[in-house]
């Protein structure tokens, strides 16, 4: 599936005159508690969040259809105020039996790729849509509804363009997708039971205390939310994750396979005769969420009886907080997709522990069919495996990687005969994404599932990339030769388009679908042939947001006082000239990176000419309103060797803004005097560093943050050490320890059900009351049912005027 929607929009907006009504500080002594009604941004703001946003697009197996699903609007605050439940490190929603806040679709279009025809599906007024999946064969697509009460499982066969329902909504997606195909006239389904009942009442008083206790093990974990807490959650977990397991096919049969239980997983094999089911089981835990809780393994025959006992894997409490330490036991246990019943999984040699030294770290397994044989190792690892694409008999592709050294593998491995045939395709710093291979294509198997997509002699692979590269970001297509390696360059982006290979058409490449898009044209689709120099369009989707057509963007080059090199994406408001209005008000939206090389710390990884507009509560809405932007300016934190990165944190953190702020000023196109930081997460943190350790800003943003490292002890961000062990850097990092030396005003806020590991409410909680008490100028907006990011159309408007606002009082009333 193609998405538009972006997370971090990256492109600008219309400017407007500055407003005449200037807004004067607030006095430094006084504190308000304000009243709580949403506030609304100003125009062009309003009108472009409302705006619709482009669908999400289905491809067809066969290549014949294009189905479009509408996105939604932003929801309501009142949507976001339907109950839900937390439990086991997730929220569900109780009355649907699915997630919280749960994604859907708004509407289905069927496109004929050839012959330009479109038709709406005809489905219920406000049908929500989710879970869309492809039938083996293509020919079908199937889909929930979600109703009143539940969801519903649907399908459309594409032969006639007609949807059809085939239950009712009883659809179990708590946890997990909740249908699978098992063929083409059927599917394996997760049902919430019949006779569920009543979910458990929460007792009128404690039973007793929450006792939990450790003896001598160590059991350190990062800071999770919403785990479970007491007996009655445990219950909730119990009840809404317990599910059926259902076989419904096209006629309206439906046949239940064994009894209810925990499911995790319930994968049918690529030939549909068996059935990988994994399921939870106590005992669980209060410290850690779901995925760490015991997990059996077990394989069932199409009637649900169970022909082999896989594994039982217990409780993952004791693994450790570095990047590459796993659980023991199996993991990633599935089947492979070009065998008709064929397990793997991936088990670790070092006992999960990146600290222990071993020559392997990981051995990949398979086991075919009827399963009573021993397991087949087919790979081991020198670092920690982290994926396989299956192509053949003789031809799969593995890949390693190691956190502390960045070193990244790619192998190709020969299942039939794995002690021949073992060569490395690459090796690679994965920070060097000059070198990035990027990915193989793949096609749908003899089974239905992705295989690797090869050439018609079966020698050589295709693989598309991003093509960052010194001279900008260009994404191309490669044939890569698996007896030698060497890559051919078959097609590659030209400027000024940012053109990526979505899908190829046959086995020579020589017709493929791209998406297109430049600085002022949408991402659109379109059908390429190698021998013709302009590609045809299929689809024309407009701009959401023509009110940014003519802002400037570019991606700008500057270097830190020690030599290495940056870069940032500068936003300047439609219709400046720096000779006619002089330098702007510019905000800085940041966000961090670490590196182990220095050199590989300066590429430039922005894509120029990709098409971008804001979205959400995006920092690129103040380029409306007169301000120009410095978005994501590059803050590499380098910690090359044995160095640890955040050793260095803060000098590293004001040589790379300082270096931004001397590019910009000696540019003439911002005003020292008139410059604001800002950011998000990890970018709070990093913006409230910069404001205890420097006076470079006049105000700041800081939204959804951590600013109290303590309270984050076993680890954040790429921090592996725990508190105990680097003491004087946690305390450094953490601007609750310096809190007096703000002196810009700060704008904080949060989401009140944040529910990001280590970015509690309670981290801008008490650096709010650190600040008010020191007498800070500091405003805190604490965002009623909103998470780590925000979502409601209330909360989202209300955002971007708060950010409008301060910047207006503190940066543009300074002139």
């Amino acid at each position: 599936m193609v998405d538009f929607h972006t997370a971090e929009p990256d492109v600008a907006a219309e400017a407007v005159a500055a407003r005449e009504a200037k807004l004067s500080p607030l006095p430094q002594a006084q504190s308000q508690i304000s009243g709580s009604q949403w506030a609304s941004p100003p125009e062009p703001i309003n009108q472009i969040l409302d705006a619709p946003s482009l669908p999400a697009v289905l491809i067809s197996p066969d290549n014949q259809w294009l189905i479009e699903l509408g996105q939604p609007s932003l929801p309501t605050i009142a949507e976001l105020a339907e109950p839900e439940i937390a439990v086991a490190g997730f929220r569900l929603n109780p009355k649907l039996s699915s997630p919280a806040r749960h994604h859907t679709y708004r509407g289905m279009m069927l496109n004929a790729v050839w012959s330009n025809v479109s038709n709406p599906v005809l489905l219920p007024d406000e049908a929500r849509i989710s879970y869309a999946c492809w039938s083996p064969d293509g020919q079908k697509l199937a889909f929930a509804l979600t109703q009143a009460t539940g969801l519903e499982l649907w399908f459309l066969a594409l032969s006639d363009g007609i949807p059809h329902r085939l239950t009712e909504p009883v659809l179990n997606a708590t946890y997990g997708v909740p249908y699978r195909w098992l063929s083409d006239e059927s599917l394996l389904c997760k049902f919430v039971p019949a006779d569920r009942g009543a979910p458990p009442e929460k007792p009128s008083a404690p039973a007793g205390p929450i006792i939990q206790e450790n003896l001598g093990r160590k059991t350190a974990s990062r800071t999770y939310t919403n785990l479970l807490q007491n007996p009655h959650d445990e219950q909730l977990f119990e009840y809404y994750v317990t599910s059926t397991l259902e076989v419904v096919t096209f006629d309206g049969q439906q046949q239940r396979l064994g009894k209810p239980c925990l499911i995790d997983e319930a994968i049918p094999s690529p030939d549909g005769n068996y059935i990988l089911l994994t399921t939870l089981h106590r005992p669980f835990s209060y410290q850690l969420p779901s995925s760490y809780f015991p997990l059996r393994f077990q394989v069932l025959n199409a009637r649900g009886q169970v022909v082999q006992e896989l594994a039982d894997r217990s409780l993952a409490d004791a693994v450790s907080t570095k990047f590459d330490a796993v659980i023991t036991g199996p993991r990633r246990m599935c089947w492979r997709s070009d065998r008709p019943a064929t397990l793997y999984w991936v088990e670790a040699l070092d006992g999960g522990d990146p600290d222990q030294v071993v020559p392997y770290r990981d051995a990949l397994y398979e086991l075919n069919a009827p399963f009573t044989e021993l397991p087949r190792e087919l790979w081991r690892s020198q670092y920690r495996f982290r994926r396989v694409r299956w192509g053949s008999d003789t031809v799969a592709l593995v890949w390693e990687r190691w956190h502390d050294t960045r070193q990244l593998k790619v192998w190709q491995l020969n299942p039939a005969q794995p002690e021949l045939d073992l060569h490395c395709l690459v090796d690679r710093s994965y920070e060097d994404h000059y070198s990035d291979p990027g990915m193989p294509l793949t096609v749908p198997g003899q089974f239905g599932r992705s295989v690797l997509q090869f050439t018609p002699d079966g020698n050589s692979l295709y693989f598309s990339g991003r093509g960052a590269s010194p001279t900008g970001v260009y994404p191309f297509l490669d044939r890569l030769d698996l007896a030698t390696a060497a890559t051919e360059r078959l097609w590659q982006s030209q400027s000024p388009y940012f053109e990526s290979v979505i899908k190829l058409l046959d086995d020579e490449a020589q017709q493929f679908f791209t998406l297109r898009q430049s600085k002022t044209e949408p991402p659109n689709f379109f059908l390429r042939t190698r021998s013709q120099p302009d590609p045809i369009p299929l689809t024309q989707y407009p701009d959401r947001a023509p009110q940014f057509a003519d802002v400037h963007k570019e991606v700008v080059r500057y270097q830190r006082v020690d030599g290495v090199q940056l870069s940032a994406k500068l936003y300047l408001p439609a219709g400046y000239d720096p000779a006619r209005d002089g330098a702007l008000p510019m905000v800085f939206w940041i966000y961090p990176e670490e590196f182990k090389n220095r050199e590989l710390a300066g590429q430039v990884t922005t894509a120029e000419h990709a098409f971008n507009r804001p979205s959400g509560t995006s920092v690129l809405f103040l380029l409306t309103q007169g301000y120009a932007v410095l978005s994501d300016p590059s803050l590499p934190i380098i910690g090359e060797g044995d160095a640890e990165p955040n050793d260095t944190y803060v000098e590293q953190l004001l040589t790379g803004i300082q270096a931004a702020i001397e590019y910009v000023v000696d540019r003439g196109i911002a005003n020292r005097e008139q410059l604001g930081i800002g950011g998000h997460s990890y970018g709070a943190f990093t913006t409230a560093n910069i404001l205890v350790h420097s006076n470079l800003f006049r105000a700041g943003i800081a939204r959804s943050g951590a600013y109290n490292r303590t309270l984050t002890p076993f680890g954040f961000q790429g921090e592996q050490r725990h508190f105990w062990d680097a003491t004087e850097t946690y305390l450094h990092l953490s601007p609750f320890t310096h809190v007096s030396k703000i002196t810009a005003p700060l704008l904080l806020i949060h989401g009140a059900d944040d529910s990001n590991a280590g970015t509690y409410p309670l981290q801008t909680e008490r650096f709010y009351e650190a600040l008010k008490g020191l007498g800070a100028t500091v405003r805190q907006v604490m965002l009623p049912l909103e998470d780590h990011g925000y979502h409601s159309r209330e909360a989202v408007g209300h955002v971007l005027w708060e950010m409008v606002r301060w910047c207006d009082r503190y940066l543009k009333a300074v002139h």
